[in-house]
């Protein structure tokens, strides 16, 4: 082989494959605003976040970034950046506001005039249709814990495909189901706030049988070219050490963080070892027949939202006392998470790029063929506007670029990823801190709404107009 010079451009650039969608991704519930307007009603995250205590500084979304008005100015903002694809969700209270019947055309009318304004702007859309916004009447009725709110989930992917579908290509059924299972209904550290980790799993199981009802819906209801999709936030797992005591944490851990969703999905099937490990909460009796059927229909791609990796290992016996509400049922107790070294964002979450190639390779061998995704990644820094007003952003760009460098290397190794989805395009309401953290490569200053491109912006710009990293 002849060598290459390392100041030839073969020797700096990782280009992409032809055809990589090159994106960025927001929630409605972070982002729009507009709480109250055309018919909108409140969503579990309206009613978390008035309640006192719940989100920092009493933040709510009622404004948010004031996308809802500000349409026209966010979807300049995408075309600069010059990305092929967007991926935002649709909230479900503004379609069809107590979750049953008709749907609320004012509120449908919002998406079609953000798709049509992407496809004008030659930005393919990408429709999530649950990112945790569920109407605060169905949680009323039982939430997620109630088989009925899966059945009128497909009913609401239906009311929206059939609006949609015909400028819509590309649909995600739901987005991080753990987090709305186990950090809404076993920590409570999320909307709806319950504690029930019993009740968990059994929403766990409801969001899977949700995605598969849904699944059948669009597939009946959209063109036959169009992209289904499920979106989870699989754990990146590493033991502290190679003992049994601590492989064992990382199974329990992988069953009810990962395989929970990618057992059933995928093989149409529960982990056994899950069922072993929560006998003493449940019986899995909800689990009725054909259901495993129904949510194992085929998709045509899996999304996958990485941030940092997780260690764990075995609980040491008699050390810290176990979680009141633990997120983890039929690990609580028995395994301890172990802070990963090196630098951190302003979540305190590790930057550790290796922890997203580990996933995607681990998921080219597991699930072979199926194209993956990476719909979330990025990082939440302490940014701030100087005085001359721009927003530098360093350790922001080093992140995404140590990150796509990890997403271009898997796909070397045979990982058969698709395309990046940078979180988020703008700051936004970030769940439980509110406006404290900031992940938008466009700055927001929430009290007058003004948008502000930062230097890590300007940098995703280029890779995707190049293509790739230099």
């Amino acid at each position: 082989m002849t060598a290459v010079d390392a100041r030839s451009p073969l020797a700096t650039e990782l280009r992409f494959p032809h055809g990589f969608r090159w994106g960025t991704a927001t929630a409605a519930y972070q982002i729009e605003g507009a709480a109250t307007e055309d018919g909108r009603t409140p969503s579990i995250w309206d009613t978390f976040s008035r309640a006192p205590g719940r989100v920092r500084n009493g933040d709510t979304g009622d404004i948010a970034a004031d996308h809802y008005h500000r349409l026209d100015e966010d979807i300049a903002l995408l075309k600069e950046l010059g990305v092929t694809d967007y991926r935002f969700s649709v909230a479900w209270p503004r379609v069809q506001p107590t979750g049953r019947g008709p749907a609320v055309q004012r509120g449908l009318d919002f998406y079609r005039r953000l798709v049509d304004g992407l496809l004008a702007a030659d930005i393919r859309p990408v429709a999530t249709l649950y990112h945790w916004d569920l109407p605060q009447e169905l949680e009323d009725a039982g939430g997620w814990p109630q088989r009925e709110t899966a059945q009128r989930f497909a009913e609401y992917a239906r009311i929206t495909a059939e609006a949609l579908g015909d400028r819509v290509s590309t649909w995600t059924t739901l987005n991080e189901p753990w987090c709305a299972a186990f950090l809404g209904y076993a920590s409570g550290v999320h909307a709806p706030g319950r504690t029930d980790p019993a009740a968990a799993l059994r929403a766990a199981h409801h969001f899977n049988l949700a995605h598969g009802l849904a699944t059948r819906a669009l597939r009946e209801t959209l063109p036959a070219k169009s992209e289904i999709s499920l979106t989870l936030n699989l754990h990146s797992l590493r033991p502290l050490t190679d003992s049994a005591a601590d492989l064992d944490a990382v199974r329990r851990i992988d069953a009810v963080g990962n395989r929970i969703f990618l057992d059933p999905v995928f093989h149409g099937r529960l982990p056994a070892d899950l069922v072993e490990d929560t006998a003493s909460l449940t019986d899995w009796s909800f689990v009725r027949d054909g259901d495993l059927e129904t949510v194992s229909a085929p998709i045509d791609s899996l999304g996958i939202n990485y941030y940092s990796p997780t260690v764990v290992a075995a609980a040491v016996p008699g050390g810290s006392p176990e979680e009141e509400a633990s997120p983890w049922p039929g690990a609580a107790g028995r395994v301890r998470f172990v802070p990963a070294p090196g630098p951190r964002t302003a979540m305190d979450w590790p930057v550790d790029a290796d922890g997203l190639y580990e996933l995607l390779t681990r998921l080219r061998d597991e699930l072979p063929g199926t194209p993956l995704m990476v719909t979330e990644n990025g990082a939440a820094y302490d940014d701030y506007a100087d005085p001359s007003g721009a927003v530098h952003d360093p350790e922001r760009v080093e992140y995404l670029r140590g990150h796509l460098t990890a997403v271009h290397r898997a796909i070397g190794d045979g990982a058969p990823v698709r395309g990046y989805f940078l979180w988020s395009l703008l700051d936004n309401f970030e769940w439980a801190y509110g406006y404290s953290k900031r992940f938008g490569i466009v700055h927001v200053d929430f009290a007058t709404q003004r948008r502000t491109v930062k230097d890590s912006a300007r940098w995703y710009a280029e890779v995707v107009g190049r293509g790739g990293l230099d």
